[in-house]
């Protein structure tokens, strides 16, 4: 009696399945490389959001990070306290404008050196192949946009 080999082939490929562990990899690696910043990397998101929208209200940062309000407003009130961003508006019942601080702004620039070894660690002329096509799809996506 022959048997033919009925083993199935590979699953198909799911593109969440994939990106989403690429994603923890990367949260991972970002997270190793801020840390020493003082950064965690929610912190360092929120920050990206409040140099490339100076002047955003608590509302408008709770948007972008997919957070809630009461989240943004502890996470900017720790990075008030460390002297990275500034409430412009601080008066009861008016929006606030949160803006960087020049010792945030600086914080970011290391922030964004350390994130620029991860990208070439992780999608440079070295990383797996695969990983440099999805880079490359994710900068042609955003080609002519701005970092943050």
């Amino acid at each position: 009696m022959t048997i033919e080999n009925a083993r199935p082939g590979p699953p198909e490929t799911s593109p969440s399945i994939v990106l989403l562990t690429l994603a923890h990899r990367i949260e991972s690696e970002l997270g190793a490389v801020l840390a020493p910043l003082g950064l965690t990397v929610s912190r360092f998101g929120l920050l990206g959001h409040i140099t490339g929208v100076p002047g955003a209200s608590f509302s408008d940062l709770a948007r972008m990070s997919g957070i809630t309000v009461q989240s943004v407003h502890a996470a900017v009130k720790a990075l008030s306290g460390a002297g990275l961003v500034r409430d412009n508006t601080a008066r009861a019942g008016a929006a606030s404008a949160i803006e960087i601080t020049p010792e945030g702004a600086s914080l970011m620039r290391e922030a964004m050196k350390a994130v620029d070894g991860v990208d070439e660690r992780l999608f440079g002329s070295d990383a797996d192949p695969i990983q440099r096509q999805i880079a490359d799809a994710v900068r042609a996506a955003f080609e002519g946009r701005p970092r943050f």
